[in-house]
Parts: C-alpha cells; sequence; structure tokens
C-alpha cells in the first residue's frame, strides 16, 4: 500500500513478514463439554409486545449437538450421550463442516409433519429403548458455540441469525426452527387447531441463560391432578367421573367430567374403587344428571385437557391414570380461572 506525500518519495507500508508457526494466536473460546439446556417456564397465555419471538414447541426430545473436529456427540437436557440412536442427525452434523454446539429437539414427524412423541418412542424401541433410528431428525433452534466462539452471551437474534446462516433451509436431518411472523395468540390459536403442542416464547435481545431462562412456552393440552366426586355408572364399569379443583384453603369447586381415556378394564377397575366410596350426598354445589352416583372426595387422578370453557369447566378432559401419590396438595387451584380459558 503506499500513501501519496509532499515529499520526494511516496511512504510505503512495510512489507508483512509470513507468520512464525510458533507465534501466539489470537485466543478462542475452548469448546464446552456440555452447557445446561435453557428451560422454558410453563406460562398460561403467550406474552405480548415485540420483542418476543414465537416458534414451535416440537414434541420430542431436547438435545444438543456438539460438532467437533474429529466426533460428532447427541447430548440429552441430563447429559446422556445418545449419539449411536440418532446416525442421521449425526451424519448430517458432520456435513456441516464448523465446530459448533447445537441446541433443538429430536423428533419423528408424522404425515402432515408434525411432531409425535409417540412414534419418536416407537423409533427408538418404546420408553427406555436403544434402538438406532434414521427417522429422528433434529429442529435446532439455537446456536451456543461455533468455531472458536462463545455466543452464550449474544442476543438471540444475532445467534439465529448465525444459525440460520449455518443450517440453511434444507429439509435434511437437521431443519432450523423458523420464527413464526405472528402475535404470539393468534399462533397459538393456529397451532392448537393444527393439533401441535403448543408454542415457546423467547425474548429476541436475551442471551442464553442456562437452566430456567428467560423462555416460556404455552401448551396446547395442560395435564392436571382433579379429585373425584361422583361417577355416572354404566353397568359394572363407569360412564364418566365428577371433578373438582381447589379453591381457597378448603373449599372445592366442580370443574365437570372426564369420559374418555380409559379403557375397558380400566373402568371395571374404577368402577370397585368408586363403589367404596359412594356417599349419598354431593360433596360439594353440583348440577349433574339423575344417574350420576356421589363420592366422598378422596380418589385424585391425572387429567390432561385443553385448557378451559368460559364457566370453569375442562375442555376436552382425557383420563391418564391414578395420581402416583395421592396428595391433596396437587390437586389443582382454581384461584384463577383455568389456563388458557376458551369458549
Amino acid at each position: 500500500m503506499e500513501l501519496q506525500h509532499d515529499l520526494d518519495k511516496p511512504l510505503r507500508s512495510r512489507r508483512r513478514k509470513p507468520r512464525d508457526p510458533a507465534q501466539p494466536q489470537l485466543p478462542f473460546d475452548p469448546m464446552p463439554a456440555r452447557i445446561e439446556p435453557c428451560i422454558p417456564l410453563l406460562v398460561s397465555k403467550p406474552p405480548v409486545g415485540p420483542k418476543w419471538s414465537f416458534e414451535v414447541k416440537w414434541d420430542g426430545y431436547r438435545v444438543a449437538v456438539h460438532i467437533e473436529r474429529d466426533r460428532v456427540r447427541i447430548l440429552t437436557k441430563n447429559g446422556h450421550d445418545w449419539t449411536d440412536r440418532f446416525p442421521a442427525i449425526e451424519a448430517a452434523a458432520r456435513g456441516l463442516g464448523v465446530t459448533a454446539i447445537l441446541d433443538g429437539e429430536a423428533v419423528v414427524l408424522d404425515d402432515q409433519g408434525r411432531s409425535d412423541f409417540n412414534a419418536l418412542l416407537k423409533a427408538l424401541g418404546g420408553r427406555g429403548g436403544k434402538r438406532r433410528s434414521e427417522e429422528v431428525i433434529l429442529y435446532a433452534f439455537d446456536l451456543l458455540y461455533v468455531d472458536g466462539h462463545d455466543l452464550l452471551k449474544m442476543e438471540l437474534s444475532s445467534r439465529r441469525h448465525l444459525l440460520g446462516n449455518l443450517i440453511g433451509e434444507g429439509q435434511g436431518a437437521i431443519r432450523f426452527s423458523e420464527e413464526m411472523d405472528a402475535d404470539g395468540q393468534a399462533f397459538l390459536d393456529v397451532a392448537c387447531e393444527y393439533g401441535l403442542e403448543g408454542i415457546v416464547g423467547k425474548s429476541r435481545d436475551q442471551p442464553y441463560r442456562p437452566g430456567r431462562g428467560d423462555w416460556v412456552k404455552i401448551k396446547c393440552k395442560r395435564r392436571d391432578a382433579f379429585i373425584v366426586v361422583g361417577y355416572e355408572a354404566a353397568g359394572d364399569s363407569i360412564r364418566s367421573l365428577l371433578l373438582a379443583a381447589r379453591k381457597g384453603e378448603n373449599d372445592l369447586v366442580y370443574v365437570g367430567s372426564v369420559g374418555t381415556g380409559f379403557s375397558q378394564i380400566v373402568a371395571r377397575e374404577l368402577r370397585a374403587l368408586m363403589d367404596l366410596l359412594t356417599v349419598k350426598k354431593p360433596p360439594i354445589p353440583m348440577r349433574t344428571g339423575m344417574s350420576v352416583l356421589f363420592a366422598q372426595p378422596t380418589l385424585i387422578i391425572d387429567v390432561e385437557y385443553r385448557a378451559g370453557t368460559h364457566d370453569g369447566k375442562l375442555r376436552h378432559p382425557s383420563y391418564k391414570g391414578l395420581l402416583e401419590v395421592q396428595d391433596n396438595a396437587a390437586i389443582y387451584r382454581m384461584d384463577e380461572p383455568l389456563l388458557g380459558a376458551a369458549g
């Protein structure tokens, strides 16, 4: 490079010498052996404001993909190495040609493009299975480290920009979890209608915080414990169970009935339990049909439901089993309307 000067000779830069291999280089951040994942907090409704971005809540196994020069490690959120179970993700990670840590969800998709946790379990050989499966793909939603640089202190929008450039828009075994161009409630409504598990909200300007960080999740379906206050008989089994939630310190309030989710065998087992708890008068105020039998409020069950109605009843409830520990403290508390109440 030359700079003209008012002297007789131009000023010239000194010729650069080849770098001495023994000379120290600029420091790089060592790749962490493991980063504790940021866990979304369950909330009742999506946050509002321009700083929030929203993505699909994928229903699978949370994993971190560590891509190193000579190996790929796929770690679960508890730090277990499951690389051997996800060969397609491992091969795709090697093909990226970087050293990096991707944060994402390992899933199996149904024919509608929705993540299907039961299909994922089946692909791996059942709950606790260790089978290798080429079906499992990764939806990556964050980039925590890349080519010698720790990105944890970088804001989310910049991390995702780098992640998008790295992955691209391909439909291979590693895919980019897209941010949806909609406000949170509108996106949640569409997600629930489409049969997804829910959505995740993240603050665009925040760093990555391991543990309980700044992310939130809003589910289309809730799962809580309720106490049985009656039942509708059907032969030697039951047609439905009447449910109540806690209100205040000691009161119970009726929240409707559940009539799906139990097999014929389970329905007969429940009938045998309920016959032991039958009482003549309703234990709480509730309006029911003539065929209902009332029960001492003792039995606590696990119920999945899709929010609630405006009059405080469970919407689309499904029986999931007896609560493993029959603890009154676990019963859903109705100090506020049912989460995500809808008409």
